[in-house]
């Protein structure tokens, strides 16, 4: 019983990280949020 839901558990696991990875990923390389992680990029170098 234990081996069951053990291996059960690591098989769902990792399908929840493999689509939280992929999210992430689109969610960073998506065209429309380019502006926003250049404009992250350049705040430690502005002179405020």
């Amino acid at each position: 019983m234990y081996e069951t839901l053990a291996h059960a558990a690591q098989t769902w696991g990792l399908i929840y990280f493999v689509v939280i990875f992929a999210a992430v990923l689109v969610y960073a390389l998506w065209p429309g949020n380019k502006k926003r992680f250049e404009d992250a990029a350049r705040r430690p170098l502005d002179e405020d």
